[in-house]
C-alpha cells in the first residue's frame, strides 16, 4: 500500500496542472462541463502544454542565469512554475472563449461559422445585449430586460428585469414593484429580440 501511494504523489503532481487549468476554465466560462472521459482528455492536453512552457521557462531563466544568477531551479520552483502557468493557462482560454476570440478568427477566414459559446442560444442573447419578450408555452407573454439566460433551451432559468406583461391588445402592465422574474426554460416557447435602440 506504501508503495502504491509513493507512485501516485509524482503522477497526481504531474497532473495537477492540468486538472487545475480545465477547472479554472469551466468555472470562467458558461460550457458546461462534459463527461469524466472529456474532462480527463482536456486535463491531459492542459498538463501538456503547462509541462511544455514550463520547459521553456526554465531554458530561458537557465540562458538568464548564466551571466545573471538568482538561484538554481529546483523541484520546488518546477512546482510552482506550472501552477502558476496553469492559472495563467486556464484563465487565459477562458477569456479567449468568452470573447469568442479563436472562432471569430477562424470564421473571418471561412475555416468555420459557429461560435466559442454553448449554444446558439446564449451567442445570440451575449451577443445582442437589448429587451426580449418571452413567449411563454401556456400563451402569456413577457418582456424586460435579461440579467441572466440559460446556457441552453432545456435548464436554467432567465432572470427578467423591469418586466411587463403583455396583454392580448399588446400593451404593457409594467411590475413596477419588482425588481424581476425568474422564468424556468423551459416555459417559454420563443423569444423574440428587439433591436438594441428601441423605436
Amino acid at each position: 500500500m506504501e508503495n502504491l501511494s509513493s507512485e501516485a504523489a509524482p503522477l497526481l503532481v504531474f497532473l495537477l496542472p492540468g486538472f487545475l487549468s480545465a477547472w479554472i476554465f469551466y468555472g470562467l466560462t458558461s460550457h458546461p462541463k462534459p463527461g469524466q472521459f472529456e474532462r480527463t482528455v482536456e486535463a491531459l492536453v492542459f498538463t501538456f502544454v503547462v509541462h511544455a512552457a514550463t520547459e521553456f521557462v526554465e531554458l530561458i531563466l537557465q540562458l538568464i542565469g548564466e551571466g545573471w544568477a538568482i538561484g538554481s531551479w529546483t523541484s520546488t520552483s518546477q512546482i510552482v512554475c506550472s501552477v502558476v502557468l496553469a492559472i495563467l493557462l486556464g484563465a487565459a482560454v477562458a477569456a479567449a472563449v468568452n470573447k469568442d476570440t479563436f472562432h471569430s478568427w477562424l470564421r473571418k477566414r471561412g475555416f468555420t461559422s459557429r461560435t466559442s459559446h454553448p449554444s446558439e442560444w446564449f451567442c445570440v442573447l451575449d451577443k445582442n445585449p437589448a429587451y426580449v419578450v418571452l413567449q411563454l408555452t401556456d400563451g402569456r407573454r413577457l418582456t424586460g430586460w435579461p440579467k441572466e439566460w440559460p446556457v441552453n433551451p432545456s435548464t436554467g432559468q432567465f432572470y427578467i428585469q423591469m418586466p411587463a406583461w403583455i396583454t392580448e391588445g399588446g400593451d404593457p402592465v409594467d411590475l413596477v414593484a419588482l425588481d424581476g422574474i425568474l422564468i424556468h426554460a423551459t416555459d417559454v416557447r420563443w423569444v423574440e429580440v428587439f433591436p438594441e435602440e428601441l423605436p
